[in-house]
């Protein structure tokens, strides 16, 4: 369940991070149209709240909510690590 619920929420903020304009310019070299972006930042925030129900639904409201935080951080953190290194690389490679 702990797997499931991060793999979960790392969708979810690869893809609100991919709905703003600086992360699609970054990773995409273009900026995606707004209706994409808007699918995308419904289906993040969609894939956020399919992760707490499963949290909560097999840990209950207390425990879920912590392990769920727990997830969202976490997530959260790869994903923004991800997007830093990502476009350090890229960086290194314009001044090669």
């Amino acid at each position: 369940m702990h797997v499931l619920s991060l793999l979960i929420c790392l969708a979810a903020f690869t893809a609100l991070a991919m709905a703003t304009d600086r992360a699609q310019s970054d990773v995409l070299g273009r900026e995606l149209p707004a209706g994409q972006s808007r699918v995308l930042r419904t289906a993040g925030w969609a894939l956020l709240l399919a992760s707490l129900a499963i949290v909560v639904s097999v840990q209950g409201w207390g425990l879920g909510l912590v392990s769920y935080s727990g997830h969202t951080s976490l997530a959260a953190g790869v994903v923004f690590l991800v997007l830093i290194v990502q476009q350090r690389r890229k960086v290194q490679r314009r001044r090669r």
